[in-house]
């Protein structure tokens, strides 16, 4: 992950780039930070947001989900779209477009009148945040030099981890003080600092010879992922793969994709070149990154219910027990370069993914009584060994391509870990569903027909059932906390699992350790263009 010492050539980043390249990345960090911080913070405020007016928006199950899940659905289907744009006209113009329509789709979610409204203004906040998140990584691979872009990506990388882990902490804070709109206006000021930021510090660049346009390839790519996404949303919310209307679109959706990869073969002028695929590190990081976020965001997804509906936890408190989460990625994920010149990407990504498969796995064997100082070193085995998978994996993709494709090599990196995410909370989200039902219906045969299928949705429908029934309904707390356990154990060595096959995917196909000599050099390329700020 270092240059060739017989390899050396002239900067190719401007010296007044160069200068303030350390700015420029703060101000990446700050845009990258509230776009992944509010996805998160969403999930805290659910029960909130459920409530009647004028506390909530008196929110159903379905229009909950749906909040959470147009949001994904624009943002998964578009990623790839927006890093080919970035890398055309300019990856700065589509960094201010894309947070300038996320701070206007925040201002607007804050005011929602209905719950209709902010499932609109959620989807319309997944436009702005496909347009930043490739772009922040294009730009940064484009004013640091290649030496110093290991360093840069740990940074970036850390900034994710972050924005997830504290992302509960903010939305309990809000939650406690203010309204429900105050977890999407917080975003306003901030858009509004990021923005000035970016034009005083951050240089354009582009591909200068973009060549043609590829309409087709970027109809095909929008359409494959938009339905490949909604049927895993869907299935993830009816908790059944099988249903014609997830698996209809499942299958559309890898049928126009496979669609898509014939035609870019075939193209003369794709808009992704499908050759990189070819190459064991880049295939192999691709797929590193996505199953290390299914197993995650799934885990990740279940661990709040845990927390809050189990141990009785606050959001608040539930998010600051996650604290260990963001310390390692701060920590671990810049400095996970120097462990991999050390070691080997290969060792360091499959110890990395292990250690990740065994905080996962330990959820298999947790109760409510467990202590949380085994909680907390759980959160903090898993933390150190993301962040010693996701920043190497993410230089391989990233130092493959040539710098000038860098926005469209980003947005396929965050387009397979976006879908894999999605996957993870929606297949581990049914195996959940699935195994708490088949554990809480007994316990449920004295309610009417009608709310004994609610109550059987989830532990917490089970346990809002409960309190309505009154003293009566005491008796149905304890078997639902332990259908959930019993539930979370089955999902949770499940996501375990998909890490360890990440594990032998890395250990199979990621290079082992090399001297400077033997390292890939630089892909070649044409000059960049790259203007500093104002010119």
């Amino acid at each position: 992950m270092t240059s060739p010492s017989g390899a050396a050539t002239a900067p190719r980043v401007p010296e007044a780039v160069h200068r303030r390249r350390w700015a420029t990345l703060a101000v990446l960090m700050l845009s990258l930070l509230i776009v992944v911080l509010d996805n998160s913070i969403l999930n805290v405020a659910v029960r909130t947001i459920a409530a009647p007016p004028p506390t909530g928006l008196g929110a159903t199950q379905g229009q909950l989900e749906w909040a959470i899940n147009a949001y994904t659905l624009v943002f998964a289907g578009l990623l790839f779209t927006a890093g080919l744009i970035g890398d055309r006209i300019g990856r700065k113009k589509v960094l201010l477009f894309g947070i300038a329509v996320f701070g206007v789709g925040s201002a607007l979610a804050a005011f929602s009148a209905s719950p209709v409204e902010l499932i609109a203004y959620r989807a319309m906040m997944g436009l702005g945040s496909a347009f930043v998140m490739p772009a922040t990584l294009a730009v940064l691979m484009n004013v640091f030099e290649r030496d110093e872009q290991p360093k840069a990506i740990g940074i970036w990388t850390g900034s994710v981890g972050v924005a997830v882990a504290i992302g509960p902490i903010t939305g309990g804070l809000l939650l406690e003080h203010f309204w429900w709109g105050s977890i999407f206006l917080v975003n306003v000021p901030v858009v509004i600092i990021a923005l000035v930021a970016m034009v005083l510090l951050v240089p354009e660049s582009k591909d200068p010879d973009p060549g043609r346009m590829d309409p087709l390839g970027v109809v095909l790519s929008i359409v494959g992922l938009v339905l490949l996404v909604s049927g895993i949303i869907h299935g993830g919310e009816l908790a059944d793969f099988t249903a014609p209307s997830v698996v209809l679109p499942l299958l559309a959706g890898v049928v126009v994709l496979a669609g898509f990869v014939l035609h870019e073969k075939r193209s003369d002028h794709p808009a992704i070149d499908m050759s990189y695929f070819g190459r064991p590190a880049f295939a192999a990081s691709i797929a590193a990154g996505a199953l290390g976020f299914f197993a995650l965001m799934g885990v990740t997804f279940i661990s709040a219910f845990y927390l809050q509906s189990v141990r009785g936890h606050s959001a608040l408190e539930a998010g600051m027990l996650m604290v260990p989460l963001a310390v390692t990625q701060v920590v671990f994920a810049p400095r996970a370069r120097l462990v991999v010149d050390r070691f080997g990407a290969r060792a360091v990504c499959a110890v990395g993914m292990l250690m990740v498969a065994a905080g996962l796995g330990s959820f298999g064997f947790f109760d409510a009584s467990t202590p949380l100082w085994v909680l907390e070193a759980v959160f903090f085995v898993q933390g150190t060994g993301m962040a010693h998978v996701m920043t190497p994996v993410t230089v391989s993709v990233m130092q493959t391509l040539p710098r000038e494709k860098a926005g469209s090599g980003s947005a396929i990196n965050n387009t397979f870990r976006q879908v894999g995410g999605a996957l993870g909370v929606a297949v581990l989200g049914s195996a959940l569903s699935a195994r708490y039902r088949g554990e809480i219906e007994p316990y449920l045969t004295g309610l009417p027909a009608g709310a004994r299928e609610a109550a059987g949705e989830s532990v917490e429908s089970t346990l809002a059932a409960a309190q309505r029934l009154g003293p009566a309904g005491k008796a149905l707390t304890t078997p639902a906390h332990e259908a959930f356990l019993s539930a979370m154990h089955l999902t949770a060595l499940g996501s375990a699992g998909v890490a360890v096959i990440g594990a032998v995917v890395v250990a199979l196909f990621l290079p082992g350790r090399v001297g400077p000599q033997a390292e890939e050099p630089e892909p070649e390329q044409v000059p960049v263009r790259t203007e500093p700020p104002g010119a």
